[in-house]
């Protein structure tokens, strides 16, 4: 037998396109206004950061291993059992695990054409097969999710809204999803937007995790609540999944700083109040504004919005790009995510903005940055 010259690393590891974070840099001198990694522009919530601030005094001590009073705070919010709560770093590691726990060679994990990024790493990355569901007019499309469907499939991950286009499908239509799968398949519902969306017939999934054995909801404190720097998240989840990730999860993998600043950001519903009527009132004028100059915009209930670009030279997504960041307005490109003449746009403060919409104009007008 011949050995290796090297370790190798398990099937599926090289197969990964690594994560690439949106751009955070300007050029030198010119204002930066970062509009490619959906933060938003309200910050955390006061509270958050005194409390902190506050923990900074026992930095010397290990944080609560079951973030016990951070789990007791969103049950509080949301009307949960805490036992039946999980907190990790960011929703991403819970998805990490979920795969972990629920995913390896021979299995396969399904989600929808254009699905967040980690859904594939995290299948790849414990040896399953990424299986890919085309969407509908940039939306989950259910039908296509069921036929892709086989006795391999483990995991199903819906993000509802979706990242990077914005859309969502429609709770009945979740609940055609779930009641088409095996019970022996995960669904996945990654709801890390689902504080912005104001829909009639939207639902985070919440209802659907407490009458099955068979759902989970991740949620995450980076987007509305602005905490992306301290990464928390959290999974709802039936009380045996939970147990699950519980024994594979690290044993302080939420430090105690960021509990303090989760505890204080959920609790403060004022703050929350304003980041979303500052995206609902940008959003749709954005929206407009941006139709106006011409461009396609994906309708989103997210805090984003997915543009199109003229297929035609010099007009193109990655010259716009290029454009834009000449001008200190940085966008998220979509290569990445199959939409190579589309960019992804956060929403931002009135300034940033305003500073992308005239960007956009001195664009398409052809003048120079």
């Amino acid at each position: 037998m011949t050995v290796p010259a090297a370790p190798q690393p398990r099937p599926g590891i090289l197969s990964i396109d690594a994560y690439v974070p949106g751009k955070s840099k300007a050029p030198a001198g010119v204002k930066l206004h970062k509009l490619s990694s959906n933060e938003t522009p309200l910050g955390p919530s006061p509270r958050a950061i005194e409390a902190y601030i506050a923990a900074a005094t026992t930095l010397e001590l290990y944080p609560d291993g079951t973030a016990e009073k951070l789990r007791q705070a969103i049950a509080s919010r949301y009307g949960l059992d805490p036992a039946r709560i999980i907190c990790g770093a960011g929703s991403d590691e819970l998805l990490q695990l979920l795969a972990h726990a629920y995913l390896g060679p021979g299995d396969e994990g399904l989600y929808s054409e254009h699905g967040f990024l980690v859904y594939k790493i995290a299948t790849l990355s414990n040896g399953a097969t990424p299986v890919v569901a085309k969407e509908k007019s940039l939306m989950t499309d259910v039908d296509a999710m069921l036929a892709a469907v086989t006795p391999r499939t483990r995991i199903v991950f819906l993000a509802n809204p979706n990242n990077p286009t914005g859309t969502y499908i429609p709770f009945e239509e979740v609940k055609r999803l779930h009641a088409g799968l095996p019970s022996n398949v995960l669904l996945i519902l990654d709801a890390a937007y689902a504080e912005y969306v104001r829909r009639n017939d939207y639902s985070s999934g919440i209802e659907l995790v407490a009458t099955s054995n068979n759902v989970v909801m991740t949620r995450t404190f980076s987007k509305i609540h602005g905490l992306a720097n301290l990464r928390i998240g959290w999974l709802y989840g039936p009380a045996a999944i939970v147990d699950v990730l519980n024994r594979i999860r690290g044993p302080f993998n939420v430090n105690g700083p960021s509990i303090a600043a989760g505890i204080a950001a959920i609790e403060d519903r004022e703050h929350e109040d304003k980041s979303v009527l500052h995206n609902a009132h940008w959003l749709a004028k954005m929206t407009a504004a941006l139709k106006t100059l011409g461009l396609g915009v994906t309708p989103s209930v997210g805090n984003f919005v997915l543009l199109h670009f003229p297929d035609e030279a010099g007009k193109r997504a990655p010259d716009a790009d290029t454009f834009l960041t000449a001008r200190g307005v940085i966008l998220r490109r979509m290569e990445a995510y199959g939409l190579p003449n589309a960019l992804r746009l956060t929403i931002g403060s009135e300034e940033a903005n305003n500073a992308v919409l005239d960007g956009l104009q001195a664009f398409l007008a052809g003048k120079a940055p």
